[in-house]
């Protein structure tokens, strides 16, 4: 008895929900579904953009009329079930508004609707500028390069190049450059390094201006040479330095500068004193 009654209560379920279904022997359309062609709603000015819109249960024919922001845009029929396309261009910022579309039917009172749809606009990104806070190196020593685009929407990827090797990962920010730490160990780590920028589009990449390194030379103390005629007459004490530099002044004329530091007892203490000498240099 317990069983009769379980199947005569499903039996009534079903078929309500068949007559919900069912309008003269005609199915309803079920909710249609509403994506972009392209995959993504990223898009870019001035872009061409495909809409689809299908319900996929239902008696044909079906009407679909897709809306923007509640404004009709455009309305397709189809004689099956297969998708309706709705082709549109992105021109303004008024374009990236919310979308839906409506399925009908000779079965369906005020039609069925889908879901949202917006679009994303991505700024074209700047080219990227890539510098340093020294442009001079030596061997032994660290180094920063920074990158940023000025211009572009939010995220942008880099990555860093030395000649057209990648040297980084792909690095994802927001508002701040990209850095990298580099350790100068030889002469080939003085080449051509550049970084590139990306935000949604990978064909809208850009690369930087090229950045090089120079090799920063160190002073070296020398003595004066003795083929100077101008050279003062000095002499050196013991534990004396001499240190040498030539300055130009004109094209036919240069000063030679000489410091000589002297290391001086007074009451005990050593005491180091300098002279500096300079005089013009006259070359034929």
């Amino acid at each position: 008895m317990v069983f009769l009654m379980i199947l005569l209560f499903s039996y009534l379920q079903t078929s309500q929900q068949i007559q919900k279904t069912m309008v003269n022997g005609k199915e309803m359309l079920s909710n249609p579904r509403l994506k972009p062609v392209q995959g993504t709603l990223n898009v870019v000015m001035n872009q061409n953009v495909t809409l689809s819109c299908n319900s996929d249960s239902g008696s044909p024919p079906v009407r679909y009329t897709l809306f923007k922001r509640n404004q009709k845009v455009s309305t397709l029929n189809r004689p099956d079930l297969t998708p309706s396309l709705f082709n549109l261009t992105i021109n303004s910022a008024s374009d990236l508004g919310e979308y839906k579309c409506k399925a009908e039917n000779n079965n369906t009172s005020g039609g069925k609707y889908s879901n949202s749809l917006s679009f994303t606009l991505l700024e074209p990104i700047s080219k990227p500028v890539l510098s340093s806070p020294t442009s001079q190196a030596k061997k032994g020593q660290n180094v920063t390069l920074s990158c940023l685009s000025e211009n572009g929407s939010l995220p942008i990827t880099y990555i860093f190049f030395k000649g057209t090797q990648s040297i980084s990962s792909q690095v994802m920010m927001h508002k701040e450059a990209a850095e990298i730490v580099l350790f100068i160990n030889s002469s080939s780590d003085f080449g051509t390094y550049k970084c590139r920028a990306e935000n949604g589009f990978r064909r809208n990449a850009k690369y930087s201006n090229g950045f090089n390194f120079t090799l920063a030379e160190k002073f070296k103390p020398t003595r004066p040479s003795t083929g100077f005629t101008s050279t003062p007459n000095v002499e050196e004490p013991e534990d004396e330095v001499i240190y040498s530099e030539i300055m130009p002044v004109k094209p036919e004329e240069e000063y030679i500068n000489f410091s000589v530091l002297r290391r001086e007892d007074e009451k005990g203490d050593k005491r180091v004193c300098a002279t500096v000498y300079s005089r013009v240099l006259s070359r034929d």
